[in-house]
């Protein structure tokens, strides 16, 4: 039996930047979508996120058709539904970690009485253990490494227990080290079932992901398979795809 795509985009245009782009994705997936500066990897996140709406084309996650709800239906979709991690660490100055990680939380609680303040709190510091930053609650964003940042934004980002994480360059204003310590965390993440669609220019990013996508004047152009990596495979991926990547004029 076919296994079931949770995550569509069908014949997605915007403008004159994204023409006609389709693609699924599947339980447990992990899509990068590469392509040179101006290509579009970024406007192809936020349309299909629902955060700007296309000229033309649906987006479905499971039953749901994106392209066509509500601004207030598609912010409650990516709340409950969905979760982000930017290059720009989108974290509030004034808050420390812990609370910053659990503002999505707080927000999709209101009214509802779901879960106890405790309840919350233990979910954010689980996370926080999980990514490897347990102790640092009480620190401000200005108190802790890059790595450590964005690990917060990861925790933030599956505070909600999302079907879907959308990663714009979630790596590209880290180091090296702290680059393969957040990719890390994020493969951890998929292969528990988060589907992950991230944008990247790096290409051992890319290479950690089951399949690549790239983007060529607002076309796929290509598409690499990789499946999931095993233990050991990292630089036979890595050399693959660079060698994928010379061939489309990388």
């Amino acid at each position: 039996m076919e296994e079931k795509k949770l995550f569509r985009v069908e014949n997605l245009t915007k403008g004159h930047i994204l023409l006609q782009i389709s693609f699924d994705m599947k339980l447990g997936e992990m899509l990068a979508v590469m392509g040179p500066s101006g290509s579009g990897k970024s406007t192809l996140l936020y349309n299909a996120a629902g955060m700007d709406q296309p000229t033309s084309g649906q987006v479905w996650l499971g039953d749901v058709e994106i392209t066509k709800l509500s601004e207030d239906e598609k912010a409650r979709l990516r709340l409950h539904r969905m979760g982000f991690v930017f290059q720009q660490m989108n974290m509030m100055a004034n808050l420390n970690l812990l609370d910053n990680i659990l503002l999505p939380a707080v927000q999709a609680n209101k009214g509802r009485g779901r879960k106890s303040k405790e309840e919350l709190n233990l979910q954010a510091r689980m996370l926080m253990e999980k990514l490897g930053i347990t102790g640092l609650e009480n620190r401000r964003i200005t108190q802790v490494s890059g790595g450590q940042l964005q690990r917060a934004c990861i925790c933030r980002s599956m505070i909600n227990e999302p079907e879907i994480l959308f990663a714009d360059e979630p790596t590209g204003a880290l180091n090296k080290s702290a680059a393969g310590e957040v990719m890390e965390e994020l493969v951890k993440l998929n292969r528990e079932g988060t589907m992950i669609l991230l944008a990247t220019h790096d290409s051992r990013v890319a290479s950690s992901c089951d399949r690549i996508i790239y983007l060529l004047d607002g076309q796929i152009s290509a598409e690499l398979t990789l499946g999931k990596s095993m233990a050991g495979t990292e630089k036979q991926r890595e050399e693959k795809t660079a060698e994928w990547l010379m061939e489309m004029g990388w």
